[in-house]
């Protein structure tokens, strides 16, 4: 099992000018790991960062999307699996930082936890790659080839929590923050 800070650093350290789409804990500390304007981040709307991220992917074929999800965000909307895998954005990373739980929620177990893979779930769905990773030197070893690839790819990405991070809602969703995004894209 990986810290989810040092597997989020570790990817932040392959970014180039991704746009990356990072919901509720990931968001939080996706911001301070890899500030960028290209960062699209918010939480209370659990299970729609892939949605989101799927229409950026569609709407810049030219960019490549990240999305860094949570499995209990994830479980709300497993619909986006095979809404997806049709749609096969070739710029689109799906990663899913699996930790069981609604950990913004409380810690609550998310269900069914341990009996089923996202990763099998993605492929049945149809999503042509899919990788899990539970070891940091495994992820340190194949994430620059993982984010070249032809999508959609989903990553899944067995975490517990890391470092403690500020949490500032107020920031996710800031109208600046927000402006800074609108604008970066329209130059990028």
């Amino acid at each position: 099992m990986m810290k989810r800070d040092e597997c989020l650093k570790v990817l932040a350290r392959h970014r180039g000018d991704e746009i990356v789409v990072a919901v509720y804990k990931a968001g939080h500390e996706w911001i301070h790991i890899s500030p960028s304007d290209l960062n699209y981040t918010f939480a209370g709307a659990m299970g729609q960062g892939s949605s989101h991220a799927l229409g950026l992917a569609l709407g810049r074929p030219d960019k490549r999307v990240i999305v860094l999800d949570g499995d209990g965000s994830l479980l709300m909307n497993l619909g986006t699996l095979v809404t997806i895998a049709a749609a096969a954005p070739k710029n689109l990373i799906h990663c899913v930082c699996e930790n069981g739980t609604y950990e913004t929620n409380g810690g609550v177990p998310i269900p069914g936890v341990g009996r089923f893979s996202f990763t099998a779930m993605a492929r049945a769905a149809g999503y042509p790659r899919t990788y899990e990773f539970s070891d940091l030197e495994d992820w340190q070893r194949r994430v620059g080839r993982v984010l070249k690839e032809e999508g959609p790819v989903f990553v899944d990405l067995k975490v517990e929590p890391g470092e403690l991070y500020p949490e500032d809602f107020r920031l996710l969703h800031s109208v600046e923050r927000r402006e800074a995004f609108r604008q970066a894209l329209q130059k990028c």
